[in-house]
């Protein structure tokens, strides 16, 4: 179970990484964002694109490498969980209407952390 969820993850980080490393507008058109400069272009590229792509690498290699599955989860469980948390805090601090895009990532999220704790607590 543990070895299937984290290749799920791995995909989702993986691919979602790679598209926003290839076109980094990519993650400001959805999230509702305008690029101003080079500095906003690099940090779209590392942040939503090497970052995802780096934690859905080693969630891969983790679900091969059982030493490393507790380690991946409890990434999952911090980072994600924490990522989760700021985006809720963030939304009912707007007083704008959120996109599908927000509720959309704030779902996945939750999910993967809710998922990943309850592996990894399993796991004990």
């Amino acid at each position: 179970m543990i070895r299937v969820f984290l290749i799920f993850v791995a995909l989702v980080f993986i691919g979602y990484g790679v598209a926003c490393i290839l076109d980094p507008v990519l993650p400001a058109r959805l999230a509702g964002l305008q690029i101003l400069s080079g500095d906003g272009y690099a940090e779209m590229s590392a942040m939503y694109g090497g970052l995802q792509a780096g934690v859905g690498v080693f969630c891969l290699i983790a679900a091969f490498r059982s030493q490393l599955s507790r380690s991946a989860l409890l990434l999952l469980v911090l980072a994600i969980g924490l990522l989760a948390a700021t985006r809720a805090v963030g939304a009912l601090r707007s007083d704008d209407v959120l996109t599908s895009y927000t509720w959309g990532a704030l779902a996945f999220e939750t999910f993967v952390t809710a998922a990943a704790a309850a592996l990894l607590s399993r796991n004990d």
